[in-house]
């Protein structure tokens, strides 16, 4: 049985068998959500309550210390299951979920998030093949992982997150937005879509791969971050294409982050960086327009001597 009908009967089992997820699931149905259009694209917000502890959450050094990790077996509910993946990763649903269909893949060990070792690269795209109806996203541990502490992935059924679509637009992607090209596919970059985007388009894996890796360095190099960039990554299929987002950032969470008055609990990811806003207060929810999320990607991404830095380093990998 393939890894694909694997997770459809997961999914299946833990809303009949787990009133939480089933619970939680249900009100999906039920979430507001609002359209506003940003440089010529649609982005969506989503009023979801149940995102909270998520949003609010502590992913300080002594925080992480003091709370049990959630995505540890020994602190998950009885009622989670698991697929077990490559005896590396297991496979579960998301009990407080963005999509109708939200999935977290994380690591059988307590090790850290991070892309590396470099094999963790290819993980990401193999899972991509594997789950071809799905958009797998990571979020970087300063840039918007509420389990820094656990290394892990996310997956998304297609057709909720804009920017997959929208990054598919050839219109984006003229010659001098190309940063590389074969036969086989390419890696380019453009501002085109409100905020700075790397997309990589290949029909071999294998050459995604290579350009990943590439653009990895490039950036640690550019904008001086280690043990890995901050970034945010999206990596879906489209028939024979293996396609990636890379999101670069420069800041965990806007200056205006916080529960006080006049504060916005808004802690951006992968998810939110792809024009999906998930947001937990109605407050935020009704303020937000187009001009103050534009001023949010501006304030999380590279500026554009930081963006050709890490394409002239790039040239040199």
């Amino acid at each position: 049985m393939t890894t694909a009908h694997l997770v459809d009967n997961l999914i299946e089992r833990q809303l009949q068998q787990w009133p939480l997820a089933r619970d939680n699931y249900a009100a999906l149905e039920h979430v507001a959500l609002r359209a506003v259009t940003l440089s010529g694209s649609e982005v969506i917000l989503q009023h979801n309550p149940a995102r909270r502890r998520s949003s609010a959450a502590r992913v300080d050094a002594a925080s992480l210390a003091e709370r049990p990790c959630f995505l540890c077996r020994e602190n998950q509910p009885d009622e989670q299951e698991h697929i077990a993946w490559r005896e590396t990763y297991k496979i579960q649903i998301n009990p407080y979920p963005i999509f109708p269909r939200h999935l977290t893949i994380a690591s059988l060990s307590h090790t850290p998030q991070l892309l590396f070792p470099p094999e963790r690269l290819n993980h990401l795209l193999d899972l991509a093949e594997e789950l071809p109806e799905w958009v797998l996203f990571y979020n970087g541990p300063r840039a918007g992982a509420s389990a820094p502490d656990h290394m892990h992935f996310q997956a998304a059924c297609a057709g909720y997150m804009p920017l997959p679509e929208q990054a598919l637009n050839p219109a984006l992607w003229p010659e001098q937005a190309l940063l590389e090209s074969t036969d086989d596919g390419f890696i380019g970059f453009t501002r085109q879509l409100g905020r700075p985007l790397f997309l990589i388009r290949c029909e071999r894996k294998e050459l995604a791969g290579f350009y990943l890796a590439r653009l990895q360095l490039a950036m640690r190099m550019a904008l001086d971050h280690e043990p890995e960039p901050m970034q945010n990554l999206l990596c879906w299929q489209t028939g024979e294409y293996t396609n990636v987002a890379v999101l670069p950032r420069v800041k965990h969470r806007p200056d205006c982050f916080g529960e006080e008055t006049g504060q916005m609990l808004l802690s951006p990811g992968a998810v939110d960086m792809a024009g999906l806003w998930c947001i937990a207060r109605q407050t935020d929810f009704d303020a937000l327009t187009a001009e103050r999320i534009q001023s949010l990607y501006d304030e999380l991404c590279p500026d554009n001597a930081a963006i050709a830095a890490i394409v002239d380093k790039f040239y040199q990998t």
